[in-house]
């Protein structure tokens, strides 16, 4: 007999294998050799009271041998002679999961990469921590894998409504990632396990007939009649193909720029802009857990905030346990930040982004120089006054959260993870004056909410300004094609159709399977 079982145990309880059988037991009212064995189907921590728990739900198997957890049955033929080819650029996970699902139905998938493979990137980014020099194609943002392969691996989403999130998780599984991600309720990777994984499935790619080009920026669109019929390189290489995916990214400012002087429309977008938050992961862990000590048998703790500060939100954002301040530009002269984790979360620091949106009335006086680049304008200047703020190198402006909130310029910074250096700064001369008004009063409510957080002890740093898209490329709700270019596919992150790992990845196998529509009709 197989029986779904929910149990509320101690962390060192759900730690223990022989504990949890044990519970099992208790629970179903059979002796313990009666238990087989189980599965974990979700595990996920609840610290709202003075005790904190963890919350298993389980498949107990009872009288009958134990079976291992099922994965994902996927077939990838080879496509080395298909007659349909799909050029996709960029790839990160709506580009590599748009491939992926192309290469089940048979066509043949083209990814373009401005980058370097996912090994090779990481001579770039010593280079941006110790430096601080910004390789344009090379970078936390650019190269295989997109920006998720360097900046931690976050695989939670809300977007349950949207696609088949248990497919993209175990997928991730089949290509290495750890089994908990099928099961924990803020799954997670680490930077560190990323690029194995992201190697991984390029060999599956290339062994079934896919392509990759590395080093290879797309210098234009080819529309031909308003029907794409493939790419150029800047190079002046021209590539064909029956399709494009176009899965850049929220940075790749560029292509942007191409799409608007060719005559393509594009949409200025609400985005989100602020700072990054870090704090000692101790003090974290005590708050959240209220314990003077964190449990071995607990991960170091997370938070989520959000408050509204005379209608406007402020919120936290892609928040890193035990993780590490990245600098995250993609060219000379801006400062742009991000955190990540590596899968153990064992950095003595917490980091979280903390951002307030900016609606279009905030970026409407760029509008009549700018047009359709109206809020990447904005998010660019704010990036430039954080560099000069910074005094160059990628040293960023900081504060401490304290002297933020009332306006002082700190003396002394306290530790931080961010390699390249910090600079003491008034951060009221770099944001925006509602960004920095809203932060300003968010940080004392915040502290409220979480005793501990308001504290000298936290800094501040400039700036977390590539939530999302500052554009999206409209796309036809029916056929998912841009409506001026038959045959182009606006996909992802980029184009302001997702948020994240994910729900990335979602839209691109959408993406995918729309393509497959055209060539096996329903």
């Amino acid at each position: 007999m197989q029986k779904n079982i929910t149990l509320k145990l101690s962390p060192r309880e759900a730690a223990d294998e022989k504990s949890i059988r044990q519970w099992i037991a208790s629970a179903t009212a059979l002796p313990l050799k009666a238990v087989t064995g189980f599965q974990i189907l979700k595990s996920s921590i609840d610290a709202r009271g003075k005790q904190v728990f963890v919350q298993l739900q389980l498949l107990a198997f009872l009288n009958e041998p134990f079976v291992q957890r099922p994965t994902g049955t996927f077939h990838f033929p080879d496509v080395s002679r298909s007659p349909h080819r799909v050029i996709i650029v960029g790839t990160g996970p709506a580009g590599l999961f748009a491939a992926l699902r192309l290469l089940e139905n048979g066509v043949q998938p083209i990814l373009l990469e401005r980058g370097k493979e996912v090994r090779a990137r990481r001579r770039d980014l010593a280079a941006l921590n110790k430096e601080g020099v910004v390789n344009a194609d090379s970078n936390y943002c650019f190269g295989e894998g997109g920006a998720g392969t360097y900046s931690d691996g976050k695989l939670y989403t809300r977007s349950t409504k949207r696609g088949d999130l248990n497919r993209i998780l175990q997928l991730l599984y089949r290509f290495g990632a750890p089994e908990n991600i099928l099961f924990e309720a803020h799954p997670h990777i680490g930077t560190n396990k990323l690029p194995q994984i992201i190697t991984a499935v390029r060999e599956l790619i290339e062994g079934c007939g896919g392509q990759y080009h590395f080093n290879s920026r797309v210098n234009r669109i080819l529309v031909e009649n308003g029907i794409t019929r493939g790419v150029e390189l800047q190079g002046g290489e021209k590539l064909k193909a029956d399709a494009v995916i176009l899965a850049t990214g929220h940075s790749a400012r560029d292509i942007f720029e191409g799409l608007a002087q060719a005559g393509l429309a594009i949409e200025a977008k609400p985005f989100a802009l602020g700072v990054r938050i870090e704090h000692p992961q101790e003090l974290i862990d005590r708050v959240q857990y209220h314990c003077a000590l964190r449990s071995p048998y607990l991960p170091p703790a997370s938070y989520s905030l959000v408050q509204q500060v005379e209608g406007r939100g402020v919120f936290s954002f892609c928040m890193c346990p035990g993780g590490i301040i990245a600098p995250a530009a993609t060219a000379p002269g801006e400062i742009v930040v991000n955190g990540w984790s590596p899968s153990k979360r064992n950095n003595p620091y917490a980091n979280s982004g903390m951002v307030v949106s900016i609606n279009e009335e905030d970026f409407a006086p760029y509008t009549g120089r700018w047009g359709a680049l109206a809020a990447l304008q904005f998010q660019r200047e704010v990036e430039q006054k954080a560099f000069a703020a910074g005094g160059g190198a990628l040293v960023a402006p900081a504060q401490r959260m304290t002297d933020f909130a009332t306006g002082k310029l700190s003396a002394t910074l306290p530790g931080c993870s961010y390699l390249p250096g910090l600079k003491s700064a008034e951060l009221k001369e770099v944001l925006p004056g509602f960004v920095y008004s809203s932060l300003a009063v968010a940080f004392r409510e915040f502290g409220k909410k979480m005793k501990g957080y308001f504290t000298e002890e936290a800094t501040v740093v400039a700036t977390e300004s590539r939530t999302s898209s500052p554009v999206r490329i409209p796309r036809n709700p029916e056929s998912l094609q841009h409506p001026q270019a038959a045959n182009l596919y606006p996909c992802g992150e980029g184009a302001g159709y997702a948020g994240g790992i994910v729900s990335a990845a979602v839209d691109g196998i959408r993406i995918a399977e729309q393509i497959i529509k055209t060539y096996r009709p329903v």
